[in-house]
């Protein structure tokens, strides 16, 4: 028996890609490129010794070289990085939050630095679902408003403003997110 919500199990059902088989209209990778639409679903969790930094302007938020990414089938990974690596006092419950047929309940985080915010840029999931257990000690960041590196590479934004993903420039896409990929 599953202990996966019914209602997540029914989300997951509904997925259409699932790595398995690239569509016609992904990019086909070249030499040392990789792209999004090999990546499983469900997904996969993989940890990268690259350093991840992450900054607010001048204010280095995150540093660290024990990354854990999400892969999933048309997205670009999420850096999941682990408190410990984390300037966790900039950090201030941002409430709301959403769900995640993989992933389980989130919350969310906004930077804080005196009365300067930037609300809901980050995000954790500190009792997910079963699959998922290696995020419970970390956070994610959206790039967006950030300045993002990747073994010392800047990082663009997932298009769509919903997904966190980061775009390195070893991916190949297209990314979910975008017009039209609603359902992918």
């Amino acid at each position: 028996m599953s202990n996966i919500p019914e209602w997540a199990q029914a989300a997951r059902d509904a997925w259409t890609w699932r790595g398995a088989t690239r569509p016609a209209f992904a990019a086909v990778p070249g030499p040392g490129q990789v792209s999004v639409w090999d990546f499983p679903r469900p997904p996969k969790l993989a940890f990268d010794t690259r350093e991840v930094v992450v900054r607010w302007g001048a204010i280095e938020v995150a540093r660290s070289s024990r990354a854990i990414l999400v892969l999933e089938t048309s997205h670009p990974p999420t850096y999941y990085l682990p408190w410990a690596d984390v300037a966790r006092h900039l950090l201030l419950p941002a409430g709301g939050g959403s769900v995640c047929e993989w992933k389980g309940p989130a919350q969310y985080w906004t930077l804080a630095d005196g009365s300067r915010r930037l609300p809901k840029v980050a995000w954790s999931y500190p009792q997910p679902l079963a699959g998922a257990e290696a995020l419970a000690d970390g956070v994610a960041f959206y790039p967006e408003a950030l300045q993002c590196t990747v073994g010392g590479e800047p990082v663009r934004a997932q298009p769509g403003g919903f997904y966190g993903g980061w775009i390195t420039p070893e991916l190949v896409g297209p990314f979910k997110g975008g017009p039209g990929s609603a359902g992918w």
